[in-house]
């Protein structure tokens, strides 16, 4: 019995001093992974502060700039956590870990697939200058002005004051038209004049009414002037040109002040606009006029009847 006791004093002693042995023999390799992760998390606030000043410069938005650099740090982490593990000699810790990784990734992915789309077009859009709160554009039927980027959606104040949001992915993924990227926008205005107007005295009297009408016009092109076709009842014509505004109420005011412009300078001139006029005619090509179907009949005050009455026809 007491032989048994000392053989397992000794297995317990042996046991201990192979512990000992290894702990003693693994302590460089703990003090150096120690060493790398009080590093790693020092770096790591001034990473995020780095990160931080680094995308204010390309985007103002806070919520983005504050996912973007806790993501870069994340990473950091990660990969000083891998480098700890593997200076302390867990390569097989290393492997289970980023298998178990990889499908938990995996697994996110497929069930946050929208969100995650979501999210990083609002990044991009976000980043990017073409995309700007306050911007006048036109998206999967959307016409208004851009209130707010989230990392889910976009907010568009539409011209009636109502909201539209779309999601990101369907602002990124779809054509977008722009009117306030390029900071001039063209205004396009029909109209015609009669056919029995001299066209170069209207071309002249339209142009110099929109040059002498007190808007300030944009140095990208002059005022262009167009005859386009031959109406039912006037020649029809586009006058065109630039001005240096985005938001719609410049653009409908710019164009309503030359619309008044012209229809005065025509007036002032005795050019008409015409309007459709409808004519109605009953004869027929080779055959027989309405006054030849129905001719006139001669006034009689008093016609007898047949029974000698007297009546009266007017």
């Amino acid at each position: 019995m007491l032989s048994q006791f000392n053989d397992s004093i000794k297995k317990l002693y042996n046991k201990l001093s192979g512990w000992i042995d290894e702990i003693v023999l693994a302590l460089p390799n703990l003090i150096l992974a120690t060493i790398v992760l009080a590093v790693s998390i020092f770096l790591a606030k001034y990473l995020k502060k780095l990160v931080t000043k680094a995308l204010y410069k390309t985007t103002k938005n806070k919520t983005v700039i504050g996912v973007l650099s806790n993501m870069v740090v994340a990473a950091f982490m990660i990969i000083s956590l891998f480098i700890v593990l593997n200076i302390m000699d867990l390569s097989d810790a290393v492997t289970a870990l980023l298998g178990t990784a990889g499908v938990i990734g995996l697994a996110v992915g497929l069930a946050l697939q929208d969100p995650l789309m979501n999210l990083f077009s609002g990044v991009l859009m976000s980043v990017k200058d073409y995309y700007q709160v306050g911007d006048l554009i036109e998206t999967n039927g959307f016409f208004g002005k851009i209130k707010k980027i989230t990392l889910r959606s976009t907010i568009l104040e539409l011209p009636d004051g109502q909201e539209a949001i779309i999601a990101n992915k369907d602002v990124l993924n779809n054509p977008l038209k722009s009117f306030s990227h390029n900071g001039h926008r063209r205004i396009d205005l029909t109209c015609g004049v009669s056919y029995g107007d001299d066209l170069e005295k209207a071309k002249k009297v339209a142009i110099d009414a929109v040059k002498n009408c007190g808007l300030k016009f944009s140095n990208y092109k002059p005022i262009e002037f167009f005859f386009t076709d031959f109406g039912d009842s006037s020649i029809n014509f586009v006058i065109r040109f630039w001005q240096d505004v985005t938001a719609q109420g410049d653009y409908l005011a710019g164009k309503s002040t030359a619309i008044i412009a012209i229809k005065k300078a025509f007036d002032e001139n005795e050019i008409s606009i015409p309007f459709p006029i409808t004519t109605l005619d009953f004869g027929v090509s080779g055959g027989l006029g309405i006054d030849q179907i129905y001719p006139p009949q001669p006034f009689n005050k008093e016609a007898k009847s047949p029974n000698g009455q007297v009546s009266v026809n007017s």
